[in-house]
């Protein structure tokens, strides 16, 4: 294969959920994987700030925004047509060979004939639009940036097989056009090596000594069906004699999507339960890994998951999950957890009444839990970027 010049759209970067996760891991990945070939990286002010990718085949645009994409491209957002042009035009000014968008969240129009590979994580706008984006005029705005960047796109990269049928059924994609890059754990998400380190984390959440507890992290969004969590855990603590305390780790005040933190709390008012659940704010990686290895298990009983990244990390740092049934999950970690239906209360409280009370299940569904969370890498995923976005340059 020819040396490439390839352009890749940084603007989000900064983002701190799955989009910018993918993002920055996969690129990294990418450009480790492919010496041969150039990157150019267009980025925002906001983006460019937090951009640590260096190499004599990468450089960075950073291209005047009004507002950054990572805000801007939010689940009510506003982006300026103005804004997006800047970005179409610094696209236009380069002699690319195809374009990389990591993600249609912050995707932008592409200068007519650029070969392009777009990234769609999931149809999960198009299955659930009223649990995902909040107006009528997001869920439009969503629709037709999706269909403009199928047009425009030659291949569709995504993130799970699942995804692929999804994308496949849901908005018609050509499976022909359709590539898999699976997404992997951060090599910092290990089991703590010690017990003293997992305490310590613990003190800092606000946890009592001696405690025990579940873990969710993730957005509060409505699809991701925390207050289900809350009335199971209730249901949980009245039921048995176990009191394990709950942990919502997730910015509350900065996520671009669409929350649902009124009803999550109104849920644990209801529930009296205030006391075991604790809202952590944003947890960086060094600090959270300590709060997987010591949780009871991961909790991810979503409407939809089209990979299930905090799942994967979790079971990176040996804990099981309890995690929905729609998604990859039960396939990806076979064996590391209890899969549940989305919605079904009482099939999620009987999974967390599990690994509370019986041990010698829950750290056996740990042990392969991590042993299937090892078999991902990041490298992998940027083998099947890269060969996507060869063939589109071809």
């Amino acid at each position: 294969m020819k040396s490439l010049t390839i352009g890749i759209d940084a603007t989000c970067w900064a983002n701190a959920r799955g989009y910018g996760r993918f993002t920055r891991e996969l690129c990294a990945a990418l450009v480790a994987a492919a010496p041969q070939h150039r990157f150019v990286f267009f980025a925002d002010a906001r983006a460019a700030a937090c951009f640590e990718l260096t190499g004599p085949n990468v450089r960075l645009l950073t291209v005047a925004q009004g507002r950054s994409p990572t805000e801007a491209a939010s689940a009510d957002g506003n982006r300026s047509p103005l804004d997006m042009l800047r970005l179409t035009r610094a696209v236009g000014r380069e002699p690319l060979d195809v374009f990389f968008s990591p993600s249609v969240y912050t995707y932008f129009p592409l200068p007519p004939r650029l070969r392009a590979v777009v990234t769609l994580h999931d149809a999960i706008a198009e299955r659930y639009p009223k649990l995902t984006l909040p107006s009528f005029r997001a869920r439009l705005f969503w629709r037709l940036k999706v269909r403009f960047a199928l047009t425009q796109a030659r291949i569709v990269l995504t993130v799970s097989e699942f995804s692929a049928r999804d994308l496949a059924r849901v908005l018609g994609v050509p499976r022909e056009r359709l590539r898999v890059a699976l997404e992997a754990p951060p090599p910092l998400y290990q089991p703590s090596r010690s017990r003293e380190e997992i305490a310590a984390a613990a003190r800092r959440a606000g946890l009592p000594a001696d405690a025990r507890w579940f873990l969710y992290v993730g957005g509060f969004n409505p699809h991701k069906h925390v207050d289900l969590i809350v009335r199971a855990h209730a249901e949980l603590c009245r039921g048995t004699g176990a009191k394990p305390h709950l942990l919502l780790v997730g910015t509350l005040d900065s996520d671009v999507f669409h929350g649902d933190q009124g009803r999550i709390q109104a849920e644990i008012e209801r529930a009296g339960t205030a006391e075991l659940v604790h809202w952590t704010g944003f947890v960086a990686d060094e600090e959270l890994r300590h709060l997987h290895s010591g949780s009871l298990a991961l909790l991810l009983p979503s409407e939809c998951e089209g990979f299930g990244l905090p799942a994967i990390e979790a079971a990176a740092c040996g804990a099981p999950v309890i995690a929905t049934t729609n998604s990859p999950l039960p396939e990806l970690l076979e064996g590391g957890g209890l899969f549940v239906d989305p919605g079904d209360v009482a099939a999620l409280g009987a999974a967390m009444s599990r690994m509370a009370l019986d041990e010698p299940a829950r750290l056996a569904f740990g042990r392969r839990a991590l042993e299937r969370a090892r078999a991902l890498t990041w490298p992998a995923g940027a083998r099947a970027a890269l060969a996507a976005l060869e063939e589109a340059a071809a």
